[in-house]
């Protein structure tokens, strides 16, 4: 986690701070799921089927945001998976506009983002898709049983206030437009404008699922994006005990147990990928003098010292560079890797050629 948090971190470092954060959940009614069940089978039956047709949907709106440019020209994208509790997978994903396509006023964010209801007189089937799948709860004194409630209040902060225009960069994000309409009847709830998750009307009706757009200029985004995701396991405390037992041992009957869903499960055993970013950010060593860190088998810890100290590291390639090659002084040790590559077999630094 810390070195996919600092390879990230040198991306923003040399292309700037993300731009947008989107967050893509699994929708297991999508009719490429449903239409391949067989007989009674339900999806939550075919975890291999949710996450071959997810994984599809997911390069298709990397596709479309990448290549299609429906923000603009992206410079870079980072997403990770994380699984729900209840094991559907949703990505998260920080994108970074080039400078003609950055977010800097009201209007480009309105453009980009809403968090209204949509009018279902001008756009009903967006309305649907809105009232579907982008409203939080409700939660708070509607329903006090919402998953979302910690210490009486809700962790998402909702409901968010209403506000008749959108404001910019507050606290790294910014507060979008939440004007007070009459609300409307969703199942049991009475709700507005204030429980809408802000979304990205083209690819809430292209994907037909939950899809919550955000405008952030912070690198609060980045160090989120891993230490959320990546918080740790979920784990479960398994009683063991024998039936009739009178005396047992209270440490032993406690088994600490990792808890995985059948869709992680199958995300792994498929191979897919759990994080991935837009460009190879080359890992640089860092060290004091003869305390580079040594890999090794255990009974080889000798033979390890010996080939450590034939071979030299990253950092002390670029030191005998700088010491033979006047022409790279002017180059930092980070920036190194865009004009030298190094060689692992002979472990020194050599000019990129062109096409490598």
């Amino acid at each position: 986690m810390q070195q996919n948090c600092q390879d990230a971190m040198a991306m923003v470092r040399k292309f700037g701070k993300p731009d947008l954060f989107l967050t893509f959940t699994c929708n297991p009614s999508w009719s490429e799921i449903l239409n391949s069940m067989e007989g009674v089978q339900h999806p939550e039956d075919r975890p291999d089927i949710i996450l071959r047709v997810f994984n599809m949907k997911l390069k298709e709106l990397l596709e479309d945001v990448c290549k299609h440019g429906i923000f603009g020209t992206v410079l870079t994208y980072i997403y990770v998976i994380e699984f729900q509790k209840r094991g559907l997978p949703h990505p998260h994903i920080l994108l970074t506009l080039d400078s003609e396509s950055k977010i800097r006023t009201k209007d480009d964010i309105v453009k980009f983002v809403s968090a209204e209801l949509p009018d279902p007189c001008i756009n009903l089937r967006l309305f649907q898709l809105v009232t579907k799948c982008m409203v939080h709860g409700p939660c708070g004194t509607i329903n006090i049983n919402s998953p979302c409630r910690r210490d009486l209040q809700c962790s998402k902060s909702f409901p968010k206030q209403f506000k008749d225009d959108t404001e910019e960069n507050v606290n790294g994000y910014s507060i979008y437009r939440r004007r007070a309409t009459e609300p409307v009847q969703v199942g049991k709830y009475s709700i507005d404008n204030r429980w809408i998750v802000p979304y990205n009307p083209w690819f809430l009706k292209k994907f037909n699922a939950h899809i919550n757009v955000e405008v952030c200029a912070s690198v609060k985004s980045v160090k989120y994006l891993y230490k959320y995701v990546y918080k740790g396991h979920d784990a479960a405390s398994v009683k063991i005990q024998k039936e009739g037992a009178l005396d047992h041992d209270e440490i032993l009957s406690f088994v600490e147990g990792r808890y995985v869903s059948a869709p992680e499960a199958m995300w792994r055993l498929n191979e897919f990928n759990l994080s991935h970013k837009s460009h190879t950010v080359v890992r640089l060593a860092v060290h004091l003098p003869q305390q580079q860190p040594i890999v090794y088998q255990d009974g080889q810890e000798a033979q390890a010292i010996e080939r450590a100290a034939l071979r030299k590291t990253t950092l002390t390639s670029w030191f005998e560079l700088n010491k033979n090659y006047p022409s790279a002084h002017n180059i930092s040790y980070s920036d190194i890797p865009q004009f030298y590559v190094f060689d692992k077999s002979t472990t020194n630094w050599k000019k990129l050629q062109r096409g490598e």
